[in-house]
């Protein structure tokens, strides 16, 4: 698929963040966060409130600051919500529940949106961990998505992004298996803070390390993810 093919490609955007002030290497992490209408009420008050508490988690760190650049993608509709930012400069948004869930859709857009942005460090001389994509969803895909279970699939077999999947109650977790080649988890009721809380703790530890190196993350299993 070619730029002009994409409907969402003019969306690939990135935020102000001068490179030549802060050169250090980066550690993106693409937020795929789902926002249909069954997220009204508590779950999108509750994710609103984890996000919050991971830009603060990261903000406290002052390597994790200069080094994590976060993005957020939303559905429905797919939209590049926050354009890649390092965390001293993350402003979460206040996210509102509406729409479908066309999980292709978005999948594709973030894959674009990491591809472009690391065309971008490498046109500027940074060097980047590997990136991390997270998925959070609730719902049933309205749209086709296997094409995008491919280029996941394809991504990880080329370690282009670390990708992972996290079922809310009501998620269809069969898609997920599929869509993700790491088991996906499901969260345990609404417990957004201890899911941001692991994904801000791993991405302190992923910064301190050098690019390429291997990192023994946290298993989340045991308090709030089964």
């Amino acid at each position: 698929m070619n730029e002009n093919d994409n409907p969402f490609a003019e969306q690939v955007a990135f935020g102000t963040d001068n490179f030549a002030e802060n050169p250090e290497p980066r550690c993106p992490c693409v937020l795929l966060l789902d926002r249909s209408g069954s997220m009204e009420g508590e779950p999108i008050e509750q994710l609103n409130a984890g996000l919050e508490h991971f830009r603060e988690e990261l903000t406290a760190d002052t390597l994790a600051g200069k080094r994590v650049e976060t993005a957020i993608v939303t559905f429905g509709p797919p939209n590049v919500e926050v354009p890649f930012h390092t965390i001293e400069h993350f402003v979460p948004p206040a996210l509102s529940a509406q729409g479908d869930t066309p999980l292709g859709a978005a999948v594709t857009l973030a894959l674009d949106l990491l591809e472009a942005r690391k065309a971008e460090y490498r046109a500027n001389g940074i060097a980047f961990y590997r990136p991390w994509i997270f998925l959070l969803t609730d719902g049933e895909p309205t749209d086709d998505w296997r094409a995008a279970a491919a280029r996941v699939a394809e991504g990880e077999a080329n370690k282009k992004f670390a990708f992972f999947a996290v079922g809310i109650e009501g998620a269809n977790m069969d898609v997920l298996r599929q869509l993700s080649v790491r088991t996906p988890l499901g969260l345990q009721g609404l417990k957004f803070r201890e899911l941001f809380q692991w994904l801000s703790n791993s991405m302190r530890s992923v910064s301190q390390s050098a690019p390429g190196a291997e990192v023994r993350l946290q298993n989340p299993s045991g308090w709030a993810l089964v």
